[in-house]
């Protein structure tokens, strides 16, 4: 029913507006930055190192497909990272928070 969807990014700046933009359409109700990563991967034949930002941001299972077509929409990546994990348990207070904005209606 909750996931946790981590992305990374180029720089805090792009977590920060992909984060708010998630957040004010009420895709997530919260997101997360952490400003600065390293990361190690394969791209186009080439073994890349870079400094980037990760983004954590928590929804519902519900809205992750919608979540992760926004997320491509604003990234500057031509194939960004957006996984999103199952959230198993938590505090019954917070998930419900969560889900309250998610699905909050004015």
């Amino acid at each position: 029913m909750f996931a946790l969807i981590y992305i990374t990014t180029s720089s805090e700046e792009e977590s920060s507006m992909i984060g708010h933009e998630l957040v004010s359409e009420r895709l997530v109700a919260c997101a997360n930055v952490v400003s600065e990563i390293k990361s190690f991967y394969w791209w186009q034949g080439n073994l890349e190192k870079d400094q980037e930002s990760v983004l954590l941001v928590k929804s519902l299972v519900s809205k992750v497909d919608e979540i992760i077509k926004r997320v491509k929409e604003l990234h500057g990546y031509e194939n960004p990272c957006v996984v999103a994990l199952p959230i198993i348990n938590g505090s019954e207070d917070y998930l419900n928070w969560i889900k309250e904005e998610v699905e909050f209606e004015n």
